[in-house]
């Protein structure tokens, strides 16, 4: 079965994305495919390269990043809610007059527009939600 999941809760502020992730393992584990995770509202927060959790606390983006990286997953941040929040790809911070180095997606993250959503609503056999 091909799934995609939607984030739309920051990764410290609410459970969703942690569920996200714990569920996003459970489908590869179990031999299924995800066709993309897409980040919206304050879940584009978990695309920011920038975060710094405690030692003895999880890093959401970091295990994002190495999942990810692990099973070539394709991670979206929507570009108008990642844009309201600081979370820039080196494209947008140029665009936008915001300096060198402004960059600070996270590894294995890429912004892009709701066209993406709605792509994988139509090419997945189901659309996981987390976070209102």
């Amino acid at each position: 079965m091909k799934f995609s999941i939607l984030v739309n809760e920051g990764p410290y502020t609410h459970q969703s994305s942690d569920s996200a992730l714990q569920f996003a393992r459970a489908v590869l584990d179990k031999g299924h495919e995800i066709y993309r995770v897409f980040f919206y509202h304050d879940g584009v927060n978990n695309g920011t390269r920038l975060t710094v959790p405690p030692v003895d606390d999880r890093n959401l983006q970091k295990r994002w990043s190495e999942l990810a990286a692990a099973h070539a997953l394709d991670l979206v941040v929507c570009i108008a809610a990642a844009q309201r929040r600081g979370v820039l790809d080196e494209g947008e911070a140029k665009r936008h007059g915001k300096g060198e180095g402004a960059a600070n997606i996270a590894p294995g993250f890429r912004i892009s527009g709701l066209g993406q959503l709605i792509e994988m609503g139509i090419q997945s056999d189901r659309v996981v939600v987390f976070g209102d």
